[in-house]
């Protein structure tokens, strides 16, 4: 037994155990159970360190012996990103016909039956469960519920699990059955819409987008949700596609004819995506809505693209009213805008001077971000970075300090020893190393040796 890789599995180390398997330790070393760590790392849901163990060679398909295999016990556990970690390279050609179905069968089974049910049935307990809200994603950007009855704990990512098998294993299930599963879930941010939407996003065929589209006028808003959602991601992750410029005509003519708030701000998030000459006549369009959540994405529309044409002057007329709308984080918006032009400049430093001191401490990161970036290089603007380094945000801190060492103020040395005193370094991030070489530079940090 390898001591040094069981015990970084259980520590859930992911980064030793990448060390130790690239050092030679077997990924298939069992634990004291005599199951190889891959399991331990499945029954502790911990999607990093399976995925490092099968990258690095841990065998997913491993017949153990109850009968089960490391693969199957990820699809039993409801966690999607388990399942991705453990699911390993072309498993539609590495497992036989048989075991693919069987993978099917469990995920269909948990999705179909509900987890409280399925697991009141294998256990034989029947009082309430314990229902908990997880970060199924390592990075915390989506969620499952983790459902605990008799001492066993299972998520309720099957739905999404199961999604991810049959595009996995090149089954195309209808695109109306795989969206049902994803509106399932009230919330948008559980894993099970993340499965779907990317299941969708790969299948990129010209029917698979018109099935999805379609359900922008279906009566229950969380389809319609749904489809914009799944356009704004369309616009990331696929804005050089030949279709873009036909997807960006979706979204400007859904903007134009949406009358719901809440669904209007989505269409035109997706819109932001984009580089489609749609989102100037959006901006205009919506600059004075009376929700001010439609407000807010209107700065992100007048934002230029690389390649965009110079501001017409309505819009530069427009942005210049949403330097002074009632809402802070609409003006917030509009400051990121007008700093980029040497005319609004002015009135876009005394709005974030403002925004900076603002009650409200969750536009002070924000602020400190334009202010430091910012073109401005008056007494004021120092002064003011200079004041949010008191604050006990790191975050602002950080921009504080950055902003500091990009006009070469002397205070930077206050920043570096500010930023080392709330732990806001971060050694990859720009913003630290610029403030680390302003005080390399200044004599702060002595060679070694």
């Amino acid at each position: 037994m390898s001591r040094p890789l069981v015990d970084a599995v259980r520590a859930g180390d992911h980064l030793a155990v990448m060390t130790l398997v690239d050092d030679g330790a077997d990924p298939d070393t069992p634990g004291a159970d005599g199951l190889p760590l891959l399991c331990e790392a499945v029954a502790a849901f911990d999607s990093p360190v399976a995925g490092v163990l099968v990258e690095g060679g841990a065998d997913p398909d491993r017949v153990l012996p109850d009968g089960t295999t490391p693969l199957w016990r990820a699809v039993d556990s409801g966690s999607p990103a388990l399942v991705t970690a453990v699911l390993g390279r072309e498993p539609r050609l590495r497992l036989a016909e048989a075991a693919r179905e069987r993978l099917l069968a469990l995920a269909r089974n948990w999705h179909e039956t509900g987890v409280a049910a399925e697991l009141r049935r294998r256990t034989g307990a029947s009082g309430p469960v314990e229902t908990v809200r997880v970060d199924d994603d390592p990075d915390g950007f989506n969620f499952t519920h983790q459902v605990s009855l008799a001492g066993r704990s299972v998520r309720d990512g099957h739905a999404g699990i199961l999604t991810a098998l049959e595009w996995a294993f090149r089954i195309l299930t209808p695109v109306d059955e795989i969206i049902a599963r994803a509106v399932a879930q009230p919330d948008e941010d559980h894993a099970t819409w993340w499965e779907v939407l990317q299941v969708l996003l790969d299948r990129r065929s010209e029917e698979t987008w018109s099935a999805v589209v379609s359900h922008r006028h279906h009566p229950d808003p969380a389809h319609r949700r749904f489809v914009a959602e799944y356009v704004r991601v369309r616009g990331v992750v696929a804005d050089d596609s030949p279709r873009a410029r036909r997807e960006g005509d979706f979204v400007s003519a859904w903007a134009a004819e949406e009358t719901d708030p809440a669904m209007l701000e989505r269409v035109l998030r997706a819109l932001d995506e984009y580089e489609h000459p749609g989102r100037e006549a959006a901006a205009l369009r919506y600059a004075a809505h009376p929700d001010v959540v439609v407000r807010r994405v209107v700065p992100l529309l007048l934002f230029p693209f690389e390649n965009a044409l110079p501001m017409a002057p309505e819009a530069r007329r427009t942005l210049r009213a949403l330097l002074h709308d009632p809402d802070a984080e609409v003006r917030l918006g509009a400051c990121r805008v007008a700093v980029r032009h040497a005319d609004l400049l002015p009135e876009a430093v005394q709005q974030l001077l403002r925004l900076a001191e603002d009650s409200d401490p969750e536009l002070h990161t924000p602020a400190a971000s334009h202010l430091a970036s910012c073109p401005d290089r008056t007494p004021a603007v120092a002064d003011a970075l200079a004041a949010l380094l008191e604050r006990d945000d790191p975050p602002t801190v950080l921009e504080a300090g950055y902003g500091l060492a990009l006009r070469d103020d002397a205070r930077t040395a206050e920043a570096y020893h500010r930023i080392r005193s709330v732990d806001a370094v971060h050694e990859d991030d720009h913003r630290w190393s610029a403030i680390w070489q302003w005080a390399w530079d200044n004599g702060l940090i002595r060679p070694v040796g």
